[in-house]
């Protein structure tokens, strides 16, 4: 037998004894579908006491699912937001503090990516929606673990074809499947949907994680007749499309949890549901009972609606009261899909987000997070148990006890000065540890902000 035979007859062998054990493990991986909301508000879902808006597939999602109360994204924007959910770090260590990198700034292309940490699991992966990470070719979703993306680059677009505004070559909203822009017919969010569906449903043994990153219902404010008409007791009608923008968004989660369990896979996956970030100033949406939006750090810009749906592992409709935080999705995921998370960090790179198996599988009975930062060139918050500090530059700190006033309606920094002036400290001591900003923003964004920070601190809502 030649060398190249033996070599060729050895990869045989070694291929037929690795190739059962990995379908045996592959079967035992759950699959992973994160679903992401756009600039949703707090209120706005049937389970979070919306008032006005129906989402009946996400209500019936919620009482099947982990609800956690005290859970917070790792920026009140979208794209340092979306840097520390896929990353499991907070966006901060690598310089990603800002809005909307400006071509052709983009995530740090050395940071890993839950798409990169599923994958070296085995998982085949996809990105449907919107990225808004970096919209150059090096920073393409395919480019950072991602077997397959579906979308658009950056920032919103409108919610049908539009060659003339948003479809048109060079365009980074445009929509593209692996760099090539296509057309599509109908109303976006439910062609997300689909598209979910569509790659589920590709024949392959392997497990799939699919992050599925709706625009909705972020701006512009645009829905379907037909939607619209179910939503005509809303009196004000940006309310009233923003209402039928969230409907849709909840339709088209429905058709794909309901696929799941056509093809006999809801047990076997793990469902997470979030928002980005608050809702914004300009959709008409209701952080009802938080104070402040998108942008700021009051709680309506940072705490979100957050389901984990694995009903194949915990007890339908649980609460859970203990602060977490976007980046445990990743550690979490990746545990469930058998890896180790401690493997993700070194000494250079830590991983901040925390596998949250076993506090939820009551093997411990701490809490995940007692600490968690915000920082964003001109504002900073952080927790401490009940306590939230935050900062706004060319004004000073404010100080609530969220547990008893989640609507931060009582300043106490000037009755507390010994906990301001150490959560003062502390705060700084995480910011001293993080990089310098890569990009900046408007100062538009400083003066709108600061005005709202402190309006709401002086008493306005």
């Amino acid at each position: 037998m030649n060398r190249v035979s033996f070599s060729a007859s050895l990869v045989g062998l070694i291929l037929l004894a690795v190739l059962p054990l990995r379908d045996c493990h592959a079967a035992d991986q759950p699959n992973v579908l994160l679903i992401l909301a756009d600039d949703l508000g707090y209120q706005d879902l049937g389970f979070q006491g919306s008032p006005d808006i129906q989402s009946p597939h996400l209500d019936r999602m919620a009482g099947k699912s982990i609800r956690f109360t005290d859970a917070h994204v790792t920026a009140s924007v979208c794209s340092p937001s979306r840097a520390g959910l896929l990353t499991g770090r907070y966006q901060q260590r690598f310089g990603h503090e800002a809005n909307s990198p400006p071509h052709p700034q983009g995530m740090d292309r050395s940071e890993a990516t839950m798409a990169d940490r599923m994958k070296s699991l085995g998982y085949r992966t996809a990105a449907i929606g919107k990225w808004h990470l970096g919209a150059t070719d090096d920073q393409y979703p395919t480019r950072r673990g991602f077997d397959t993306f579906y979308g658009l680059r950056e920032g919103g677009r409108g919610y049908l074809y539009d060659q003339v505004r948003y479809d048109k070559p060079g365009n980074h909203r445009a929509i593209e499947r692996d760099g090539k822009p296509v057309k599509f017919a109908g109303y976006l969010t439910d062609v997300l949907g689909q598209q979910a569906i569509d790659f589920i449903d590709l024949p392959s043994s392997d497990p799939f994680f699919v992050y599925l990153s709706f625009t909705a219902p972020h701006g512009p404010l645009q829905a379907t007749e037909e939607d619209l008409q179910r939503f005509q007791h809303i009196a004000d009608k940006r309310r009233r499309t923003y209402a039928a923008m969230v409907w849709a968004m909840d339709r088209a989660i429905g058709k794909v949890m309901d696929h799941l369990q056509q093809i006999d896979q809801l047990d076997n996956t793990i469902v997470w549901f979030l928002s980005d970030n608050g809702g914004a100033t300009n959709n008409a949406s209701s952080n009802v009972p938080l104070a402040g939006h998108k942008g700021i750090k009051f709680e309506g810009g940072i705490r979100v609606p957050f389901l984990m749906h694995w009903s194949g592992r915990f007890q339908a409709g649980r609460t859970e009261d203990r602060m977490v935080s976007s980046m445990d999705i990743l550690p979490t995921s990746f545990a469930a899909a058998g890896g180790d998370p401690k493997v993700m960090s070194d000494g250079n790179r830590p991983v901040d987000g925390v596998n949250l198996l076993p506090f939820l599988s009551g093997r411990d009975d701490g809490v995940p997070h007692r600490k968690l930062y915000w920082h964003k060139l001109w504002f900073s918050a952080m927790r401490d148990g009940p306590w939230k500090l935050i900062y706004v530059q060319d004004y000073g700190y404010a100080l609530y006890n969220v547990a008893d006033d989640v609507s931060e309606t009582s300043n106490l920094a000037a009755r507390m000065p010994e906990r301001t002036e150490a959560m003062v400290a502390d705060m700084n001591r995480w910011k001293q540890d993080m990089a310098q900003p890569l990009w900046s923003e408007g100062t538009r964004w400083f003066k709108e902000h600061s005005k709202n920070h402190i309006r709401i601190i002086e008493g306005g809502r």
